[in-house]
């Protein structure tokens, strides 16, 4: 006799997240489908006895929070180090693309040689290279995600659903290194490249081990 269970699910955060949980699901013995929703953060399985702590136990296997249980967490995962730094890698080519080929333009039309340190005006350009980052990051992993044979709508909807914080930790810490080389002027100073791209890579990089351990969701 077929059997309907609910399963709260937390840690999602796109439609790869609810495949995860999904394919985790229908693995079990008994368990004859799972709709999994990100949106909802809801498993409602289909199946015909399997017991409710099997079904929680894949899902915390699979990374997420089920019914309020979760896998223990450790730092000492090489793999999720090793994936961590891949993932935080592309993040790092798609927010530099924007970050510094704004900041570039700055220095070469001089658009923000005469600011008034710290006016609201350089508040202004200081904030945009940011956005231009995260555009061209998002651009990039939406591209990647249609060359994987995902359809652009999921590709989009999936590459929007990435981590903005760790993007957002990447470009401030780019853009505060290069201020550092141009003593608070908007501009790219090229000396600073090679050290903001070692300072984006690490600044949230362990955040992202984090996010992939603990979720399974990655920035890229």
């Amino acid at each position: 006799v077929s059997q309907t269970a609910t399963i709260a699910v937390e840690g999602m955060t796109c439609t790869g997240c609810s495949g995860r949980v999904r394919d985790a699901l229908e693995g079990l013995e008994g368990v004859l489908s799972a709709e999994v929703s990100h949106e909802t953060g809801q498993a409602v399985v289909s199946h015909s006895g399997t017991g409710r702590d099997s079904m929680v136990a894949a899902i915390t296997g699979a990374g997420y929070t089920a019914d309020g249980a979760n896998a223990d967490f450790n730092w000492g995962d090489g793999d999720v180090w090793r994936k961590s730094a891949n993932n935080t890698k592309w993040c790092l080519i798609g927010c530099s693309i924007g970050e510094f080929g704004t900041l570039a333009y700055y220095s070469y039309s001089g658009i923000t040689a005469d600011l008034a340190m710290y006016s609201s005006l350089w508040y202004f350009y200081a904030v945009l290279p940011l956005i231009n980052g995260l555009v061209t990051s998002v651009m990039l992993e939406t591209s990647l995600l249609m060359r994987g044979q995902m359809d652009f709508s999921n590709a989009l909807s999936t590459a929007l659903g990435m981590s903005f914080i760790s993007m957002l930790m990447m470009e401030i810490a780019m853009e505060v290194t290069d201020l550092l080389f141009t003593a608070g002027e908007l501009g790219l100073n090229y000396f600073a490249i090679p050290l903001m791209l070692v300072v984006g890579f690490l600044t949230p990089w362990p955040y992202n081990y984090w996010r992939l351990k603990k979720y399974d969701a990655a920035c890229h």
